[in-house]
Formats: C-alpha cells, structure tokens, sequence
C-alpha cells in the first residue's frame, strides 16, 4: 500500500470538508427557500382567487346584460344551443395569469403600445389567460385606462380578461427620488414596487415591459413565476460607462461629475459594480425579448445569453393612407415629455435653423401669417409632475432663444389628434441620443414624413436604413446638422416623394402591429399554452375546485327565479 504525503492528506480532507460543506449549504437553502416559498405562495394564491372572481363576474354581468337585452326584442326560447352560447365554459375558462409590471401602464408612450398590443394579441389567442397589469396610476380606474387605451392608440380589449392592480408604492422609482445614485436607487425602488405587486397577486408568468430587472429574482424565487423580459433599453450600457470615462457631460453625468477627475473615478467604479449586479439579476430570466439590435447587442453582452429580437409594433395601418403631396412646413416631434428624449436639442436646433434662415420666422403678433415660417410641434404625454415641470422648462428656453412664435406644445392629445398632426406634417424630428429603437420615427415613416433622427442606435441601426439601396430618411447629431437636415427636406418641395414612399414601404414591411403579435407569440407560446405548468403543479393554473359554472346556466337560474316571482 502506497502512503499518502501530508499535502495529497491535506487536499484530500479538504477537498472533502468543501464537498460536504457545499451540500449541506445547498440543502439547507432548499429547505429555507422552500419553506418560505410555501409559506408566501400559501397567501399570495388567496389572491389570486380574487381575481378569477372579479373578472368573472364582470363577464357574467355583460353577458347578463346581452341576455336581457336579446329578450326584449325576441321570445324565441334562448336556451337552446347552450352548447354554442356558452360564455365561460369549464373548458375554455380563464385559469393562468400573465402579469405585467408596468408601473406607468397610462403614460400613452412607445412602451405603452407595446404593452397593450401584447395583452390585446394574448386575448385574442389564449383566451384562457387572464392578463393584470402592475400599475402606480392610482389617479385612475380600470374604465379610464381601457378609454385612454382605445383613444391613444386604437386598441379594444375585452374588460373581463385584463385586471389592474394598484400600487402605491410608485414614488419609490420615480427619479425625484434618487438625486443621486439614481440607478442603484430606482433599481431598490423597483424591488420594493415588485414586492408591493406580487403581494396583490402572483401570476403564473412575469412580465416586465419597462426594464425593471432587479424584480425578476422575487417573482422568480418566491412567485415560482416564469420570468420574461421585454427589454426596451438596458438599465447600464458600455456606451454610458464609456460617455462617462470620456467625461462627457449629459443626462447620466452631471456637469460637476464630468470636470472631476476624482468623481469621474468613483463613478466608473459604481456603474461597474452595477453592471455586475444588473448582470446577475438578468440571469433570473427564462425569455428575453429585446426591441432592437442596439439592445440585443448590449442585454447578451451584459447578461451572457441570446436574445430574440423582437420589434416594437407601429400602427402602420392607421397611418398608411395619409396623402404625401401639400404638406405644410412643420416639424413635428411625437415623444414622451422624458429628460433623455432630447426635446432641448430640438429646440437649439430650431434655433439655429432660424438663425441660418430668418426667412423662416413666425410673425409674432401679426395677423398675417409668413408662408414661409416653420413651425416645431411638439406633441407628447407627460406622466407626472417632473414632467410637466420638464415642459415649463422646455417653454422658458424657446423663450431665452427667442423661438417662441415658432414652437408649439401638445400634450397628452389623444390618438385621432396625434393622426391629425401627423398628416399636416412633412418632417418627424427625433433628437434622443442611444435610443433604443424609436417608435416615434417609425410612426413618423409610416405616416410619409420625412424622419430626421439622431445618429445613433435603434435609428441609425435599426430603422433610417436604405431600402432598395436608396435613402429613407436623414440622421444627424448636433444641432448644425439637424437644422441642415431639415433645410434640405423644406428647400426641396415635393421632390421628396419618392423618399417618402421608400421611407413608409420600408416600416410597413418590418414594424407592423402584426410583425410584433408574431415574433411576441412565437417567444411566449409555451408558456402561455394550456400544457403550461410552474414548479408548484398544477394547482396555480387550474380552475378553482368544481371549475368555474357557465354564465349561460347561472343566467337560466336567474331567469327561474323571475318566473317563480
């Protein structure tokens, strides 16, 4: 028999203590997780009831309502063909749940559309899913939000498939908040909200549509929720880090940040150390969607997976028919009233725009109006009251650059204003730097205006790009070169034309509502399929005990208890 020496003894036992410790810590983990996981889930499906309850009567009631309405203009017997009329029959009842946290589900943006046309495509096509929204719209009710969703942005939903949950804890997201520190902070925040939501109600799939990924590991761990992300931008980015190691001043780096040698160092250390633990909290997600190649490319570096690359629907439909001659001379912007959107660099550019040619100015004050005169537009939501500070802000410099005669403000117009807009315009100007894809500027292409965007990102990457190898649009970065860009397109007149029309084939072919329910079905098919089952059996998605009774049948029983009276 060989002996052994001290350090093969050594590495041995070592190696050994290590094994041991590490399952006795991954054992004692299980249980922990597991007991609390019962423990939390035990209170979180008793909510879970009430939302079954709740949008079932509220289907039971409209169908009621249909039901008496039929019998007052017929008195042909209603019962039969049960069968066929059925409205909720165990089979087809609702019994899986779809969350969406979206915190500003009413702030009528990019990210709203895509919310809603996502619920409005689940509805049709998995009937037995019932989709809540995760809302801090608490000034609101579900009647006014499904309003704003049908004026906004021409989308019906079925009331009794989609429930709203209130949260009260929004303001602890809202960047106010967070002074300083603002990522770290809002990503707290968000742990907080996400914890608020799931106490409410935890569904069988996790959706986030805003990009709040430090939630997933609570809906994960704790909701034994299936996590899916649709990623409109990433919460850090290489080009922010880089931005600030460059010490460039802007929206993420404050001006007293960039000129400090020492602050810039602290702040590359705390957005790496973010990077990792945005990293990590990724990784809690079972499907990845992103919006554009300039996210996928950041959100699979940052997060080490493949994303699916799935496009922001545009109602291209809507839009089409506009007519491309006889536009007037107005540039519009269509953004939400947000600090990154870039509206202050619209308005320096306006600036220089008039300044090259003060032919283009507003008479102020006079009854006759110049011919000649371009008019900025800028139409957008404001979803609190930052933003509409932001507004009051954006109105006192056109004043201090003496625009003012030339700049109007839209906000929080409805759908049919917004259309209206978009068809007396001839350019769409979208200014925001690293935009992560830009529905604005697909809008503005599929209303046949000429877009006018900034040089980077999803429209430099994703959208302005040559169809047929000839040119939809213009990209520009500084204020010099947007004001030259929108020069070109007014000195032009209707030579235009063909642009215009490259410009809205090219969105028609690629960013269309149906596009979007495609590559948005095929990413969640499994998951929202009947066959669908979480880690805690069946019981989370099945039907409450007995199933839930047919609307028709609990309608006959009414309909006996009035004949017995």
């Amino acid at each position: 028999m060989v002996a052994t020496t001290w350090p093969e003894q050594a590495i041995k036992w070592f190696s050994i203590t290590f094994i041991g410790l590490s399952v006795t810590v991954l054992l004692g983990y299980t249980v922990v997780m597991s007991y609390f996981n019962s423990k939390i889930t035990d209170g979180f499906m008793r909510n879970r009831d009430r939302v079954f309850e709740e949008l079932y009567q509220e289907k039971k009631n409209k169908a009621t309502t249909t039901t008496l309405k039929a019998e007052g203009s017929s008195s042909k017997d209603t019962d039969n063909g049960d069968d066929k009329e059925k409205v909720n029959d165990e089979k087809n009842a609702p019994y899986l749940i779809a969350g969406f946290f979206h915190p500003y589900c009413n702030a009528g943006g990019g990210g709203e559309r895509v919310l809603w046309t996502a619920i409005r495509d689940i509805q049709q096509k998995y009937p037995h899913v019932v989709s809540v929204v995760y809302t801090g719209d608490t000034d609101v009710n579900k009647q006014d939000i499904l309003e704003r969703v049908r004026t906004r942005f021409n989308i019906d939903l079925d009331p009794s498939l989609v429930g709203f949950e209130f949260l009260k804890k929004r303001s602890w997201i809202e960047d106010a908040k967070w002074p300083r520190f603002t990522l770290i902070g809002q990503s707290i925040g968000s742990m907080v909200l996400g914890w608020e939501a799931l106490k409410y109600v935890v569904p069988d799939i996790w959706i986030d549509t805003m990009g709040y990924a430090f939630t997933y590991p609570a809906a994960r761990l704790f909701g034994g929720c299936q996590v899916v992300a649709y990623v409109h931008y990433p919460t850090i980015s290489s080009d922010m880090i880089g931005r600030v190691a460059s010490r460039e001043s802007g929206h993420n780096n404050a001006n007293e940040v960039a000129k400090s040698s020492f602050y810039t160092a602290l702040k590359l250390v705390y957005y790496r150390l973010f990077a990792l633990i945005y990293a990590l909290v990724g990784k809690f997600c079972h499907t990845v969607m992103t919006n554009s190649s300039w996210t996928k490319g950041h959100i699979d570096s940052l997060w080490g997976i493949k994303s699916t690359v799935v496009y922001p629907p545009c109602d291209t439909e809507a839009f089409k028919d506009f007519p491309l001659r006889d536009r007037e001379r107005i540039v519009v912007s269509v953004a939400q009233f947000r600090p990154e959107k870039g509206h202050a660099l619209q308005l320096d550019a306006m600036a220089q725009l008039l300044k090259d040619h003060p032919e283009y100015r507003q008479k102020a004050g006079g009854l006759e109006k110049n011919p000649k005169a371009v008019q900025l537009v800028m139409v957008g939501s404001a979803r609190n009251e930052s933003d509409n500070n932001r507004i009051k802000q954006l109105n006192e410099k056109a004043a201090q650059l003496g625009i003012t005669d030339n700049v109007t403000f839209v906000v929080n117009a409805p759908f049919s204003e917004l259309q209206a807009w978009l068809a007396r315009s001839k350019i769409g100007i979208h200014a925001m730097l690293d935009e992560h894809f830009g529905i604005g500027v697909v809008e503005y292409m599929a209303a046949g205006l000429v877009p006018v965007a900034h040089n980077s990102a999803g429209p430099k990457m994703d959208i302005v790009r040559p169809y047929k190898n000839e040119p939809t649009g213009y990209l520009a970065s500084t204020p010099q070169e947007f004001a030259d860009a929108i020069e070109k397109v007014l000195s032009a007149g209707d030579s235009t034309l063909d642009m215009q029309l490259r410009a809205r084939d090219s969105v028609q072919e690629r960013f269309s509502e149906k596009v979007f329910g495609e590559g948005f079905q095929k990413c969640l098919h499994e998951a929202l399929s009947r066959e669908a089952i979480t880690i805690y059996g069946r019981y989370m998605i099945d039907p409450p005990d007995g199933g839930w009774p047919s609307v028709v049948e609990e309608d006959k029983k009414e309909k006996e208890k009035r004949k017995d009276k």
